[in-house]
């Protein structure tokens, strides 16, 4: 009968030990963490079904219990800045069991996002030895998230955080790590990045799909994205005998080149493969978005628009983006700064205008804010190693408007309108600060036309803080355009020698 008894409780036993939820924290705390100052921060994580569980930090005490699932989750108080390591403490009231995640720091937190600009490594960007030599910042961290395009959201993601040093800086988000050195340089507080990128994936992946269904502006999107998405399943069956061939030929050559002791050929690429990285539509947000969700963030940075330039996409970008702003904020429950890079100049074939103005009118939009990039871009490299240099100009919006430091300018100049006067236009603007500088000579980059809409290049000159444009061939004008070209020879600056955005003051297709 005592054997049976205790042959029955171990039954029992192994049977809610294969039942149990490991106790653990969301993938987005791990050791090395930094976590956001000054608000609320949301903690969470899973245990067994029903548990009580007790939150420790900086001497704060939180309980919660597990839900159906096994999530808990619970928010600690405003907390100081504080560069001293610190342990985060979860344990489960029941059993004892419990995590420590160790040197846990509270300062600033800042995701960025986007697509390969933002994906960019710093090991990839300019001056990479001398960044590297420069990099012992153990109070900048970033968490990359590891996690892939999913089907439905998911509630968790996979990563972990890094400290700054010349081993690990090659590894982080080029544009992410200047914005963020830069905070960190003028604020003095540690400073904690999260990077969710994936290179080569457009706008509609990143936005939740149950937004952007419901957005009335892109149901003639849907449509056009539903034809195009067939004529790449019709082409990747066309490519996959193809991309096989490539895998065997390419397999022998790796032999070949293995037996010769000489380096083996690049793999190619699986079309199938290379498609579903770029998940369908909200598939990034699903699966590297999702799980990231409450972290305490003070705010996101943007680098993404180069996939949208191409083909019926380009005009839909003034109602993606901000649909993405507005969907995060919602999602998070609070409106955080949000500001993004515009693109830079490039030689491609593609719609670039469209997208730069997009990010330009997405500025109506508050607490937003943009890094004019049209001069530092390679006019074949559509991946300018310059970040160094994007990351600043995101920091200037960001220390002058979210934290209140004085800056030289938060922005280049940005059209604020436009008024003809006979066979002149007058062209008025904002973030002149330092007065408008025409750098290197005449400006450059204006074309004016007339009802007819013929474009016709223009004379342009400044005066205080508005441009007078004009053209001998057009003796009625009615429009003007700034720098609309993918690589525009333009040169209109303000004193603190930010770039003027391209514009146009026309709507015409």
């Amino acid at each position: 009968m005592k054997k049976t008894a205790l042959l029955l409780a171990a039954l029992l036993a192994s049977a809610a030990a294969l039942h149990a939820t490991e106790l653990k924290f969301a993938a987005v705390f791990t050791d090395h963490a930094v976590l956001q100052r000054d608000v609320a921060v949301p903690v969470w994580g899973w245990a067994d079904a029903g548990a009580e569980v007790k939150v420790e930090f900086a001497g704060q005490t939180k309980t919660a219990a597990a839900d159906a699932s096994g999530k808990w989750a619970v928010k600690l108080d405003p907390l100081k800045v504080s560069a001293e390591p610190q342990t985060l403490k979860v344990t489960a009231t029941a059993s004892k069991a419990t995590v420590e995640l160790k040197d846990i720091l509270v300062g600033e937190v800042w995701l960025g996002s986007g697509q390969s600009n933002m994906a960019l490594l710093v090991l990839a960007a300019k001056n990479f030895e001398q960044e590297k030599a420069a990099a012992n910042l153990p109070l900048v961290r970033m968490f990359k998230e590891e996690s892939t395009a999913a089907t439905a959201p998911q509630t968790d993601g996979k990563g972990e955080w890094k400290v700054c040093s010349p081993e690990t800086v090659g590894g982080f988000s080029a544009t992410l790590f200047f914005f963020g050195r830069e905070i960190h340089k003028t604020l003095g507080v540690p400073v904690g990045l999260i990077n969710s990128s994936v290179g080569g994936t457009p706008i509609e992946s990143w936005i939740s799909p149950e937004a952007q269904h419901a957005s009335e502006p892109l149901k003639p999107f849907f449509a056009a994205l539903s034809d195009e998405k067939k004529k790449e399943e019709s082409s990747a069956a066309d490519a996959k005998p193809r991309y096989e061939r490539a895998l065997a030929n390419w397999a022998a050559a790796t032999k070949k080149a293995k037996a010769e002791n000489k380096p083996a050929p690049r793999k190619p690429r699986d079309p199938v493969a290379t498609a579903a990285k770029k998940g369908d539509v909200g598939g990034l947000f699903n699966g590297k978005i999702a799980p990231l969700i409450p972290y305490a963030i003070r705010g996101a940075i943007w680098y993404q628009g180069e996939a949208n330039t191409k083909g019926f996409k380009a005009p839909f970008y003034q109602h993606q983006l901000p649909l993405l702003v507005t969907d995060w904020r919602t999602r998070w429950g609070y409106e955080f700064p949000f500001a993004w890079a515009q693109l830079p100049n490039f030689s491609g074939e593609n719609d670039q205008p469209t997208v730069r103005e997009a990010m330009l009118k997405t500025l109506a939009l508050p607490k937003t804010g943009m890094g004019i990039n049209i001069d530092i871009g390679e006019e074949k490299n559509i991946h300018p190693k310059n970040k160094q240099e994007v990351g600043r100009r995101l920091s200037l919006w960001a220390l002058g408007t979210v934290y209140g430091q004085k800056v030289p300018a938060t922005s280049g100049p940005l059209p604020a309108g436009s008024k003809v006067n006979g066979g002149e236009v007058e062209l008025s603007f904002t973030h002149t600060d330092g007065g408008l500088v025409a750098k290197d000579g005449n400006l450059k980059g204006f074309v004016v036309a007339g009802a007819d809409k013929a474009w016709k290049p223009a004379t342009a000159r400044i005066a205080g803080d508005k441009v007078i444009v004009s053209s001998a061939e057009v003796k009625s004008p009615v429009a003007v355009r700034y720098a609309w070209e993918n690589w525009p020879t333009c040169n209109l600056y303000n004193g603190a020698g930010l770039p003027a955005s391209p514009f146009r003051t026309d709507d015409w297709k």
